[in-house]
This record gives C-alpha cells, structure tokens and sequence, in this order.
C-alpha cells in the first residue's frame, strides 16, 4: 500500500497531529499539501481544503488508515506519543492474533491504526482464510512492557509504513465484486455482510471494508476525509494487465502511462502505480 491522501479543513493542526503525536516525519509542505511519513516513504499526504464540510454520518469513506510498526518498542513509542500529546484521541486496543494494535481518532474524525505484525510463521491459515481474532490488549501493559527511556526521548526508530486501508462501505457484495473480482485481491477473511478483508501475496490483509457504520451508503459527496487510496504494484505489466481487466468490465479509468485512477462503487478514489 501507498500514502492515504486526506483532505483536511485545519492542515497546521494536522500536520502536528500526524508529526508530532504519531511521529511521522514532515517531508515536504508547499503550504497546501503537506506529506509525512519516515524516512523518504510518504504515509500521510494532507491537503487543505477548508471549503469542503465534514462528511455527513454514515457516509461512505475512511474507517481507518493503518501505519505498521517494524518493532514492538517502535509501536509503543508511538502509542506513548499520542497518548499523551492527544489522550482523547485513543479509541480502543486488540490484540488480532496476526497483529497488535492500537487505535485512534485524529482532530477532523479520520481513523487511525498502529500496529505491529506477528511474524507470519505464527498466522494461522484455513482454508484460504487467515484466523484473526479481537482480544484483550491492555494499553498500559502494553507500555510498560516496550517502552523505555530512550523511546520516549526519541519516539521516531525504524520503520513504518501504510499496512492496510479500511474503508466504509455501503455493501459488501458490491466491495466483493470491485475489490476481488475486478481489481484483483484475494479475499482473506470475511464477516458476513458486515466485513470483507483482502490482500495480496499472503498478507493478512492490505484492505478491508465494512458495513457497520455505513450500511447503505451510496455515492459519496465531496467532504473533508478520504481522498485517494494509493496501490503500488510490482511491474508495469501488472498495471496493465490491471488496466485491461478494468476496461473489460467497462469502468472507467484514468492511465497516464505510470499510473491507473478509478472510483469504486462509493467514489473513493484508487490510485495504482508502479513501485518506482
């Protein structure tokens, strides 16, 4: 997964949010845009647009963005960061079997997720479904058990970068027939016609979409919160062949070559392009 793209109504209040309580480095800001992430990878891409409203409830959009953690202290340092630069912000914790994680509510409503990854050797496979799970994960343990001085004076170590993206969605037979049929993952665990989680090459899951506060939701209206999801793929085949399945099926795509853009059934907009 690539950068999530935010349109914000306050972009220095969220610049500080994402820099200084989630610890994102500030790559760059034209004073429109601003784009954090560590080291030279790009996680969040902000852009103000103050004339835009918030997205009404129960709208399609953003359930959260997930940044993913190289190490259980990177984790914890960031968990401790926004803690206690934002203590309202925090949202609840679960330890998910193939992750642990942490989430949060940023200044304008967008969802975010902290997380860390069990290696894969540890996931359990059944039947092409991967056994996720929701148990306890008590925050402070959590802290005390991965924390440490150093962390705390200097929260920014290793690496993190987009893990996955949940959406909200009005359906999920219709996120089933875009997300898997169409553009090409492989469904990994599902909940009914409350959730659908997909990947690729093994993951547990690069998105996932649910229903539980959008059910019914149709096309979405220009609004503060979600505004592109970035795909990266391997090869420039990959996005061709990407290209010519979704011309098939008679969507419509934008292709400047490097890159393909198109709309899924609740106009989020996906972004999909090569990793150079």
């Amino acid at each position: 997964m690539g950068a999530v793209t935010l349109r914000v109504g306050d972009l220095d209040g969220m610049i500080a949010y994402y820099r200084d309580a989630v610890t994102l480095d500030l790559l760059a800001n034209d004073g429109s845009t601003a784009v954090l992430g560590r080291g030279t990878t790009p996680v969040v891409i902000l852009e103000h647009a103050p004339e835009l409203r918030s997205a009404e409830p129960r709208s399609a959009g953003l359930f959260h963005t997930a940044i993913v953690f190289d190490s259980q202290a990177a984790l914890a340092a960031a968990v401790y960061s926004v803690a206690t630069l934002h203590p309202g912000t925090f949202a609840g914790s679960a330890d998910h079997l193939v992750s642990e994680a942490f989430y949060f509510t940023d200044p304008e409503g967008n969802g975010v997720e902290l997380y860390w990854d069990r290696d894969r050797s540890g996931w359990s496979w059944a039947h092409g479904s991967i056994e996720m799970g929701t148990l306890f994960l008590d925050p402070n343990e959590y802290l005390r058990a991965h924390l440490t001085d150093e962390t705390i004076a200097d929260p920014r170590i290793g690496a993190a970068v987009v893990g996955h993206v949940h959406l909200s969605v009005g359906d999920i037979p219709s996120a089933r027939e875009f997300y898997v049929d169409r553009l090409g993952f492989e469904t990994t665990a599902s909940m009914g016609d409350q959730a659908l989680f997909v990947s690729a090459g093994g993951y547990h899951h690069h998105m996932a979409m649910n229903t539980w506060n959008s059910r019914g939701a149709g096309r979405r209206g220009p609004a503060l919160g979600l505004g592109r999801v970035d795909i990266i793929v391997p090869r420039l085949d990959d996005l061709g062949a990407l290209g010519e399945r979704m011309r098939h099926h008679g969507l419509q795509t934008r292709d400047d070559g490097r890159s393909l853009a198109f709309d899924d059934p609740w106009d989020n907009l996906i972004h999909v392009r090569t990793a150079d």
